[in-house]
């Protein structure tokens, strides 16, 4: 399997480690790629979109040719994880006209709708398709405000979603990639597989 870790900007390291780690849970060899330029996209069969600052993303997501390439991997129907900036860049409403959105989740959201960096939290979350809770990490988390008919919620927040599927994209308002726990990227790219003992 070749994993893709869009590395414009965000926590690449991070996101490399949680997809290793689950990949080696169902004994799945993985490659994982940084990308930062046209070109390695199409390669990849399963794509990680990082947080960030999404403002930053967006620009240089357009700016390299990357932004087309994550949308025809996505029409393709190939899974892909995006996280906290990764979420609003891949959303279909950013409610910010310095983001131009893929797209590729419908849902709109308000950016730092949480809190600035000092308001970061922690939270036990309950997160369908996983058995136990989720220990998740909001930094400067975004807040998705409206999710459209075929968009499945995961998991919420005082009622209000942080982490959506709506086709092959899985998206979260929080960071999955800051904890030792795979289980959010096990969910995006192995969501029909058994845990290997």
């Amino acid at each position: 399997m070749q994993a893709g870790v869009i590395a414009v900007q965000g926590d690449v390291a991070e996101h490399a480690a949680a997809v290793r780690n689950a990949a080696a849970a169902h004994d799945e060899p993985v490659d994982v790629v940084e990308i930062s330029e046209a070109g390695l996209v199409p390669d990849c069969d399963v794509l990680l979109v990082p947080g960030g600052e999404s403002t930053t993303i967006s620009r240089l997501l357009h700016r390299e040719g990357i932004a087309a390439e994550i949308r025809d991997h996505v029409a393709a129907g190939k899974p892909a994880l995006a996280t906290c900036a990764g979420l609003i860049v891949c959303a279909r409403d950013a409610k910010d006209d310095r983001v131009d959105p893929l797209g590729l989740v419908d849902v709109s959201v308000d950016r730092n709708a949480f809190g600035r960096q000092k308001d970061s939290f922690e939270a036990a979350l309950s997160v369908d398709g996983l058995d136990d809770p989720f220990h998740a990490v909001f930094i400067r988390a975004p807040l998705i405000d409206d999710v459209g008919p075929d968009v499945e919620v995961l998991a919420t927040v005082d009622g209000g979603p942080v982490a959506v599927r709506d086709g092959p994209v899985l998206a979260t308002a929080f960071h999955p990639e800051l904890t030792d726990d795979p289980r959010i990227h096990d969910l995006a790219f192995f969501p029909e597989q058994e845990v290997m003992a």
